[in-house]
């Protein structure tokens, strides 16, 4: 069986499609397995022929990847692949779509509003906020915002990176993060940047964020983390690998932030130091979602 290992891509998070690709490959490679790399282009399903791909593990960030879009050609062509389906990947990769999911499953999650072609409905959101576009990730585009003649400024940053953008209540707390592995919450992971926001450089820089696995919380939280972010995943419909953000208020209130369908695969991102911490190496967390994916 020859395994595609897609990577890379057009989205603003390449670059780290590339790492997370690399290193499943290799991974793949020391297990023994036929893998090759696969660059998407817009010829991606004659490249896929040609390369007689049987599976595909997708490692790509952002749109199209991420989004469904891939994962309809591949179904299309009946090809198996990794993670989430269709409907879920494009859920999730709407930050708004998932929010009103949420609300729609009792789910906590921070209060918001939308601002689009220029003018914001919904609740009326008191400072300080995170502005945020509503379909990028990796802290792409995001901004955290205090006073008031900041606000449209955020919101230009976000519309560079589509037209809709996420207005969300700060909520002032502990970053939090939980892998999902095969419908099973991995160990949590409690997330804490040196510069106090968890913004892109804080997340590819080595040495500018501590994290902490497995997080310091009180059991009956820990077990309300994982709860909640199985019950995320499954409102979502996902499949395979995913991995739920929180914001831990004061009080030990837990707040979903956003669900990712196809979390990092480097050596040292959050979902693999989750699966460590689990007994699961890294070479066999490739393996375990890879085989759920064949398996179907």
């Amino acid at each position: 069986m020859k395994i595609g290992v897609l990577m890379g891509g057009l989205s603003s998070e390449r670059e780290i499609s590339l790492r997370s690709g690399k290193a499943v490959f290799e991974a793949l490679k020391r297990k023994g397995y036929d893998a090759v790399c696969i660059d998407p282009a817009p010829d991606l399903g004659l490249i896929l022929q040609r390369r007689k791909v049987d599976a595909a593990f997708i490692c790509l960030h952002g749109t199209p990847g991420e989004d469904g879009t891939v994962q309809g050609l591949l179904e299309f062509m009946g090809i198996p692949y990794t993670g989430s389906g269709v409907l879920a990947s494009a859920a999730a990769m709407d930050k708004i779509v998932t929010k009103k999911l949420l609300i729609y499953h009792a789910i906590p999650t921070p209060d918001f509003s939308v601002n689009e072609h220029g003018r914001t409905t919904g609740k009326r959101i008191a400072l300080p906020v995170i502005v945020k576009p509503a379909t990028e990730g990796s802290t792409i585009g995001v901004s955290r915002v205090s006073v008031k003649k900041d606000l449209e400024k955020a919101i230009r940053i976000a519309r560079r990176f589509g037209p809709k953008v996420l207005i969300e209540k700060f909520i002032q707390g502990r970053e939090l993060t939980v892998g999902i592995l095969n419908d099973l919450p991995l160990p949590v992971v409690e997330i804490r940047p040196m510069s106090g926001f968890y913004d892109f450089k804080s997340k590819y820089t080595p040495g500018r964020t501590e994290y902490r696995v497995p997080a310091p919380l009180l059991r009956r939280v820990s077990k309300r983390v994982q709860e909640l972010a199985l019950s995320a995943h499954r409102a979502l419909g996902c499949n395979g690998a995913s991995r739920v953000d929180f914001m831990l208020a004061d009080g030990d209130d837990p707040y979903v932030l956003e669900v990712n369908t196809i979390p990092g695969m480097t050596e040292t991102s959050l979902l693999p130091k989750a699966a460590r911490e689990a007994g699961i190496s890294f070479d066999d967390l490739v393996e375990r979602i890879l085989t759920a994916a064949v398996r179907g």
